[in-house]
């Protein structure tokens, strides 16, 4: 009987390359996607533990899972390095941009 391709497996690998690529938009696009791209990984990786004579593909999946992985962890760093950020230059400065010239000069003399 021929095999038959693992369901979602290349949906979790195209999933994790986009989390990963998209992870410099303020960690709003790539989060999700990393987050979809482990799930589907895992239940890819489960089923084809559970009949790994029926399909074919599972490299895929577990590349999806850890692309995953490393696109919510590059997210995460991002979005903690933004809120860092903000907190330094402060929320105000935010909509006066003399003021954030300012307060990004200070930081860089520090």
């Amino acid at each position: 009987m021929e095999k038959q391709k693992l369901p979602n497996s290349t949906t979790a690998l195209v999933l994790g390359i986009c989390s990963i690529v998209t992870c410099c938009c303020y960690g709003v696009i790539g989060l999700p996607l990393g987050i979809v791209a482990l799930v589907l990984g895992n239940k890819a990786i489960k089923l084809n533990n559970q009949n790994p004579d029926l399909y074919e593909g599972v490299k895929n999946a577990n590349t999806g899972k850890i692309l995953g992985i490393v696109g919510i962890i590059l997210n995460v760093v991002f979005i903690a390095y933004m809120i860092w950020f903000l907190s330094m230059i402060g929320w105000d400065a935010l909509g006066d941009p003399d003021l954030m010239m300012e307060r990004m000069n200070e930081l860089q003399n520090r």
